[in-house]
C-alpha cells in the first residue's frame, strides 16, 4: 500500500532532515571550536607544530659519515626528502592517500563515501597521510574508548590543517615516513626499515621493496615478511597493482615485479650489533658525562636524551680500519683460545688456579641469575642448588654461539676460561682514534677493556724508564753488565728476576737490552734515573691510573688501560708531543646545530730528540728482539717499532706497535688474573698479542686508500740529533775519549 504524503508533510519532513543535518553540522563545528580551545585536552602549541618531536635514535657516525650504530628507545633515524626513493613516496600515496597533493589535510571529497561505507558495516580508513602524521606525532596512538578516540580525531583534524599550513607536501610525506612503525626489532622510520629488511639506504629501495615496506604498515605483525612471507608477498603485489592504477608503474613493470621473490636481506639492529659495540657503549657514557659536566641542555632547559633526541655524534673512527681490527681479532683469537684450552686440558683447576673457589663465588654473586633469584626471595643455599642444576644455556664460542644443557656453575667456569682481548689504534699526530675493539663479544662480555679496564702493563713500561735515561744523556749504544742488581732506599730492598730462557749474558747495549726485554738492565737504568722522574714522565704521557714512584715501575708493576698506553706510545711517534686520544669530533642536535665540539689537550711530554732516539730503540725490538716474529713470521720489514709485555705468571700479554702514522696497543688475558697461560712460550705478548697487531697492519697496508704507507720512516727532529745511534761510531768515540784520558793521565 502506497501512502501519499501531502505537500505540507513533505516540507515538514524535509525541514526535520535539514534541522538534523544543520544541528549535526553546528554540533560538529561547536566540538571543533571546543577542541581548538582545549576542552578535550591541550593541543600542541605553535612551537611544537613548527618543531614536531618524536623519539628519534641518535646516530654514531664514523669518519666517513657511515653509521656505526644508534642509541634508541625506538630504533628511528630520520632522512630528508632527497634521501627517499621516489618508489617509497609513490607506494605510500597509491596506498594511503591518492589525493594527497590535492587536499589540505582533510579529504572532504572522500568523507561522504567513507561515512556511507562505515554505516553499512564496511570499515574504511579515512585518514589522510597528514592526519596519520598528526596521530603519530601528537596523539600517542588511538584510544579504544570510542568517545576518547572521537576527540582524538577532532584534534588530529585541527593539527592536520596546521601541519599543512606550515609544511610543504614533501616535508609532510618525509615526516610521516620518519615516524611510522615497521615492527620487528623496534624498527621505526623508513631509514631503519630499509636497513633492517633490505640492508640498503632508503634512496636505493626498488619498487617491489618499497611496496613491501609500505604494505607492512597495514599490520606489521600480520604482514611481517619474516614471520608471514606469503602474506607479505601477496600484500606487496597488491601495492604494486595500486601503484600501476595511479600511473606510477606500467602494466609490464608490475607483472615483472610481481614475479620477483620477496628478497629479504634481514639484518636486525640491536645495541649489540654493528661495528665497534664496545666503543659505542663507552662513547654513550662519555657523552652523558660531558653533557652533565658542561651543562649542555636543550633550549627549553631540559637535558638531552641520547635515546630519544636524534643527535648526530661525529667520531674519528675509521669504519674500514675498525672492520680490519675486528677481523684481525677474530682471525687469531680462536687459534689462541685452542692453545689455551690445550694447556688446561686434564688439569685439575681447583688445585692449579689460585683462589679458584673465591673466583667462582664472586662470579656467582655478580651474575644476573644470582640477582634475579635473590630478588625472588631464594636463600643462598637454594641459589647454589640452582647453579648446580643443569639448564638450557647459550654459550659463546669462536665458531658461533651454541645452545647446550649445562650447569650454570659450569658455564661460569667456561666463561672465566675464555680469553679476552682488546686493541686500539690511533693517529699519533692528531690523536684521532681509528679503531677500538673493547672485547671479544659484546653480547656475552660487555666490559670494555680499552678504556674502562686496567691491567698490569709488564715490560711495555720499560721504554718510559729508558726515555728518562736518554733525556739525561744516556746513549742507546751504552753498554751495561747484564747482572742482578739490588735497589735500596725505597723500603724493602728490591731485586728483580730475569727468566733464564731469555737471559743475555755479558755486557749489552741499552738498545739490545730493551729489544730483548732484559730486567736486570732495566733495573740498572731505573737505579740511575730514580723512580720519581720516571713516574712524572709516565703521567705527562697520559697515564691516568695510579703509578707509585717505586723502582718496580720500570718492569710495569702498575696497571693502565689500553687507551692510556696507546696514547703514551704515540708520544714516541709524534716528536715527544702527547696529543690526547680523541674519538669525539662534534655533536649536533636533530636540526643540525652543533652543541659540542671537542678540542684535544696537547702536552710536550719529552724532547723531540729523545722521542726520535726511542723510535730507534723500539725498532730494535722488531729487528732483533722479542718482537722479531713480526719480521720473520709476518714479513713486515718496513719501519715499525714496538714492545712486547708479559706480566707475572703470564696473566697479561701486551704488544704496543708504533709506525709514523699509526700507534696500536693490544692486550690479551682472562677476566681474572689468577687464570692464565701455564707457560710463557704461549702466554707472552709476542704470542698472545703481537699476531693481532700483525693481522691488523697487514690489512691496513694492503689498502692504499687508507693512506698508511709501508716505507715511511720516523722523522728526525728539525734541530738535529746529538746522541750517537751508530754503535760502531759510539765505540770509536768512547775509545777515543779513553785514549785522550790516558794521555792526560786520568
Amino acid at each position: 500500500m502506497i501512502i501519499k504524503l501531502a505537500p505540507q508533510d513533505i516540507r515538514r519532513y524535509n525541514w526535520y532532515i535539514w534541522k538534523t543535518v544543520i544541528s549535526c553540522f553546528l554540533l560538529f563545528v561547536l566540538l571543533l571550536v571546543a577542541t581548538f580551545f582545549g576542552a578535550f585536552g591541550p593541543l600542541p602549541g605553535f612551537r611544537a607544530i613548527e618543531n614536531p618531536k618524536s623519539n628519534q635514535a641518535s646516530e654514531v657516525l664514523a669518519a666517513d659519515k657511515t653509521v656505526l650504530g644508534t642509541y634508541y628507545v625506538q630504533n628511528r633515524s630520520s632522512v630528508n626528502y632527497s634521501q627517499l626513493s621516489p618508489n617509497v613516496v609513490n607506494a605510500l600515496i597509491a596506498t594511503e592517500d591518492t589525493r594527497f597533493y590535492e587536499h589540505s589535510g582533510i579529504d572532504f571529497q572522500r568523507l561522504p563515501s567513507l561515512i556511507f561505507f562505515n554505516l553499512i558495516g564496511s570499515k574504511q580508513g579515512g585518514s589522510t597521510i597528514t592526519q596519520q602524521l598528526a596521530k603519530n606525532l601528537f596523539s600517542n596512538g588511538g584510544s579504544h574508548n570510542p568517545f576518547v578516540r572521537f576527540t582524538q580525531k577532532l584534534k588530529e583534524w585541527i593539527i592536520s590543517i596546521e601541519l599543512e599550513r606550515r609544511y610543504t607536501k614533501q616535508e609532510i610525506v618525509t615526516m610521516y615516513l620518519n615516524t611510522v612503525d615497521f615492527g620487528a626489532y623496534n624498527t621505526f622510520g623508513i631509514k631503519s626499515a630499509a636497513r633492517t629488511y633490505f640492508s640498503v639506504s632508503p634512496d636505493k629501495l626498488t619498487p617491489d621493496q618499497a611496496a613491501l615496506l609500505v604494505g607492512m604498515l597495514k599490520g606489521t605483525g600480520y604482514y611481517s615478511p619474516i614471520r608471514h612471507p606469503d602474506r607479505a608477498l601477496a600484500r606487496r603485489n597488491t601495492i604494486l597493482e595500486l601503484m600501476d592504477k595511479q600511473g606510477f608503474l606500467s602494466g609490464g613493470q608490475v607483472e615483472e615485479l610481481k614475479q620477483k621473490p620477496i628478497g629479504i636481506n634481514f639484518s636486525p639492529n640491536t645495541h649489540n650489533d654493528g661495528p665497534a659495540p664496545y666503543f659505542r657503549a663507552v662513547l654513550k657514557q662519555e657523552i652523558q658525562k660531558i653533557f652533565k659536566d658542561q651543562n649542555i641542555v636543550q633550549s627549553d632547559g631540559t637535558q638531552y636524551d641520547l635515546d630519544r633526541d636524534g643527535l648526530k655524534i661525529y667520531t674519528t673512527i675509521d669504519a674500514t680500519m675498525q672492520n680490519y681490527a675486528e677481523e684481525a681479532q677474530q682471525e687469531y683469537m680462536g687459534t689462541l683460545q685452542a692453545q689455551f684450552d690445550a694447556q688446561w686440558r686434564g688439569v685439575n683447576r681447583a688445585k692449579n688456579i689460585k683462589n679458584y673457589k673465591l673466583l667462582l663465588d664472586q662470579g656467582m654473586f655478580r651474575s644476573d641469575r644470582y640477582k634475579q633469584l635473590h630478588e625472588e626471595g631464594k636463600s643462598d643455599d637454594e641459589i647454589r642448588q640452582n647453579f648446580d642444576t643443569p639448564d638450557s644455556l647459550e654459550l659463546f664460542t669462536w665458531h658461533g654461539d651454541i645452545d647446550t644443557l649445562m650447569k650454570p656453575i659450569d658455564s661460569m667456569v667456561y666463561s672465566k676460561m675464555m680469553l679476552r682481548n682488546s686493541m686500539m689504534s690511533m693517529d699519533p699526530t692528531t690523536g684521532y682514534v681509528k679503531a677500538w675493539v673493547g672485547g671479544t663479544n659484546f653480547e656475552h662480555f660487555k666490559y670494555d677493556q680499552v678504556k674502562l679496564g686496567t691491567r698490569q702493563v709488564g715490560s711495555t713500561a720499560k721504554p718510559f724508564t729508558y726515555a728518562v735515561a736518554i733525556e739525561n744523556g744516556f746513549s742507546p749504544c751504552q753498554e751495561v753488565d747484564n747482572v742482578p742488581i739490588t735497589i735500596t732506599g725505597y723500603g724493602t730492598p728490591w731485586q728483580p728476576k730475569q727468566s733464564s730462557s731469555d737471559y743475555l749474558q755479558g755486557s749489552i747495549t741499552l738498545r739490545k737490552a730493551l729489544g730483548y726485554s732484559q730486567n736486570y738492565v732495566a733495573a740498572y737504568v731505573m737505579n740511575e734515573v730514580k723512580p720519581i722522574p720516571v713516574m712524572e714522565l709516565i703521567k705527562k704521557m697520559g697515564i691516568t691510573s695510579d703509578v707509585p714512584p717505586y723502582p718496580s715501575i720500570c718492569l710495569g708493576t702498575f696497571n693502565a688501560s689500553v687507551f692510556d698506553m696507546t696514547g703514551a706510545y704515540s708520544v714516541f711517534a709524534n716528536h715527544g708531543t702527547w696529543t690526547e686520544p680523541t674519538y669525539i669530533l662534534r655533536i649536533e642536535d636533530r636540526n643540525g646545530n652543533v652543541i659540542y665540539t671537542h678540542t684535544p689537550k696537547v702536552v710536550q711530554a719529552m724532547d723531540a730528540q729523545t722521542a726520535y732516539v726511542m723510535t730507534y730503540m723500539l725498532k730494535g725490538v722488531i729487528e732483533d728482539g722479542t718482537g722479531s716474529r713480526l719480521r720473520g713470521r709476518y714479513k713486515m720489514t718496513n719501519p715499525i717499532g714496538g714492545k712486547t709485555g708479559t706480566t707475572q705468571e703470564n696473566s697479561d700479554g701486551w704488544f704496543m706497535g708504533i709506525t709514523p702514522q699509526l700507534v696500536t696497543g693490544v692486550w690479551t688475558g682472562c677476566e681474572d688474573r689468577d687464570i692464565h697461560f701455564r707457560s710463557t712460550r704461549m702466554g707472552e705478548g709476542a704470542n698472545s698479542a703481537l699476531p693481532i697487531f700483525a693481522g691488523f697492519m697487514r690489512r691496513v697496508y694492503d689498502n692504499p686508500s687508507l693512506g698508511i704507507k709501508r716505507n715511511v720512516d720516523f722523522d728526525a727532529p728539525k734541530s738535529g740529533v746529538n746522541i750517537v745511534m751508530d754503535c760502531n761510531a759510539y765505540k770509536q768515540q768512547q775509545q777515543g775519549t779513553g785514549d785522550v784520558d790516558k794521555k792526560l793521565g786520568f
